[in-house]
């Protein structure tokens, strides 16, 4: 099994400059909150890719990949849901430069918050809503029923425009 690092010190690679080094490791990943629900990241800890390159100077690229599922309730029919997602992420961290761009906050005295980078990537990577399938039809907003499971020409009655209430009470004799 590779190694299990939420942080890693970049620095204890001793690479030289255009070195670079691929790693296999486990990360830990904290749950998502996400529209007031908990969704549990799968599985536990994740393994990922993660590829380190020196730059002149004491600067590093970054790259990190890996695969993981978000468990928790569908955002449509509240059924659960387990849909995966690829993250490939990129950092470049050039200690002493004033560009934002080349300043990643994950990367702090040379010591690389791992947890934090892959946690915010894969959050990066969601679609606005988490589903349980593709096609889910979620649920009616009249009665609740399951959708997905209901029969296909579910539908209610509208009901009566208000503004024209009054008119019942017309009496023709």
């Amino acid at each position: 099994m590779p190694l299990r690092a939420d942080i890693f010190d970049l620095g204890g690679l001793r690479l030289s400059a255009g070195e670079g080094r691929r790693l296999e490791l486990h990360v830990a990943i904290a749950p998502l909150r996400l529209a007031g629900e908990h969704y549990r990241v799968v599985p536990d800890p994740v393994p990922v890719h993660l590829d380190i390159s020196r730059t002149t100077g004491e600067g590093y690229v970054l790259r990190l990949r890996f695969q993981a599922s978000l468990s928790g309730p569908c955002m449509r029919c509240l059924a659960p849901a387990a849909p995966r997602f690829d993250v490939d992420a990129r950092e470049v961290s050039q200690p002493g430069s004033d560009d934002e761009e080349l300043t990643s906050p994950y990367v702090v005295a040379g010591v690389l918050d791992l947890r934090a980078w892959a946690r915010d990537a894969l959050a990066l990577s969601l679609p606005p809503t988490l589903l349980c399938r593709a096609d889910c039809a979620g649920l009616c907003p009249v009665c609740g029923i399951d959708l997905n499971a209901g029969a296909p020409d579910h539908a209610h009655e509208p009901k009566p425009d208000v503004r024209w209430s009054k008119l019942s009470e017309l009496r023709f004799d």
